[in-house]
């Protein structure tokens, strides 16, 4: 396993991220294989994977209380657990945390007594209106915290613009330890990420990266792309390559991978066991598969816009539907859609809002609601859909 160096820790690079875990066939987002994640945690501890990272809201609350069980398992000094303080709910308005209240309950639901890392979860431009304002104190209590040695290592995850990046760390860079942001080679430049980067260099704080694959978006390609992958690296995975690709940017310290499959975990702990970063031309690669996808409604599934809509919406799931619209035209998606109960379609979203205020993509979900709905909504029949279906496979032949 590559080991970075963080102060006087040797971490892991590959991370074990808990907001898609494992869950009993026919559940809910609440009911996690508790079974499989222990084998899975298992897996990871055997390949030298020693962090592990939770929060507040993943999973419904549930995701805290399962890793800790599963990591109960072994000496507390054997792993480095990561959670994170809510504060972006303070401002979506599903309910007011206390810092206090909310820190005593996750390590309670997690069986243990400090935290090894914590972070200030998902700063963003909307986020701010708390955390950027000194009388809510949470920075106080969280300092306390790590005086008291309940909080090792203190930094903060962040889905804002280079523009919020830097205004949290003027407020509070000086307090701050590490910074986990979404890193990828489509986000490199779609959201700036390279000068987020930069900025993070400038205040001397090492990154950790999330949405390596960008919600598994990233590990499926088109099949030019990954014909042209197999080719020149016969080993390596689709997910692999955006791996290898964090493995040319300097500053990577822990890369968070959210696996739900034992195999993710194989294919992962088998990527992390050596560096082989890419080369120019497998880069230029990349970026040109990039290019392809910069009209995909960038969207990673971590459903902060699901708690606040009054319809009760599975959005991600919706908006996944939409990009398989988008890519090209294919029957799954439209049985998907067809499988969803009434009320519960994109022809129920109100236009509210709600969703892209609480969306770190900044994405207007209303519209992309619309044009799922008019869009489904033109496909009267079967044989229209089959129809359509074939227009397209004919389009896709003559190009």
């Amino acid at each position: 396993m590559i080991c970075k160096q963080f102060k006087d820790l040797q971490l892991s690079m590959l991370g074990f991220g808990t907001m898609r875990l494992p869950l009993v066939p026919g559940g809910g987002t609440q009911d996690i294989d508790q079974a499989e994640l222990d084998r899975m945690v298992d897996l990871a501890i055997a390949g030298g994977v020693n962090y592990f990272d939770t929060a507040y809201p993943y999973h419904g609350g549930c995701s805290e209380i399962a890793i800790g069980k599963s990591l109960a398992r072994y000496p507390r000094e054997s792993f480095f657990l990561a959670d994170k303080f809510p504060g972006h709910q303070n401002v979506r308005g599903v309910k007011q945390l206390d810092p206090e209240q909310v820190f005593e309950e996750q390590l309670k639901k997690c069986g243990v007594e400090y935290f090894d890392f914590y972070l200030m979860h998902n700063v963003n431009e909307h986020s701010m209106n708390y955390y950027g304002n000194p009388q809510n104190r949470f920075m106080d209590y969280f300092l306390e915290q790590k005086a008291n040695g309940r909080i090792k290592h203190l930094g903060f995850s962040c889905h804002s613009a280079p523009e919020g990046l830097k205004s949290f760390l003027d407020l509070y860079g000086d307090k701050m330890e590490f910074c986990q942001i979404q890193l990828n080679y489509l986000d490199w430049s779609l959201q700036d990420a390279k000068k987020k980067c930069g900025i993070l260099r400038e205040y001397g704080l090492p990154v950790w990266v999330m949405e390596p694959v960008r919600g598994g978006r990233l590990a499926k390609l088109d099949e030019e792309t990954e014909a042209r992958m197999r080719a020149l690296r016969p080993g390596e995975s689709t997910p692999a390559w955006a791996f290898r690709w964090l493995q040319t940017v300097p500053q990577p310290t822990v890369v968070l991978s959210g696996m739900s499959k034992l195999e993710q975990m194989e294919d992962n702990i088998k990527t992390f066991s050596s560096e082989k970063p890419l080369s120019d031309e497998e880069t230029a690669l990349l970026y040109s598969a990039a290019d392809k996808l910069t009209s995909l409604v960038p969207c990673t599934g971590c459903r902060y816009c699901c708690a606040g809509c009054p319809k009760g919406l599975d959005i991600p799931n919706l908006v996944n539907i939409c990009n398989d619209m988008r890519v090209g035209y294919n029957i799954n998606p439209v049985a998907r859609y067809g499988a969803i109960e009434d009320g519960k379609r994109a022809d129920s979203c109100v236009g509210c809002g709600q969703c892209t205020k609480a969306c770190p993509q900044k994405i207007d979900v209303p519209s992309v609601m619309k044009e799922l709905a008019d869009k489904m909504s033109s496909l009267q029949s079967w044989e229209e859909i089959c129809r359509e279906r074939e227009a397209a496979q004919e389009a896709a032949r003559k190009k």
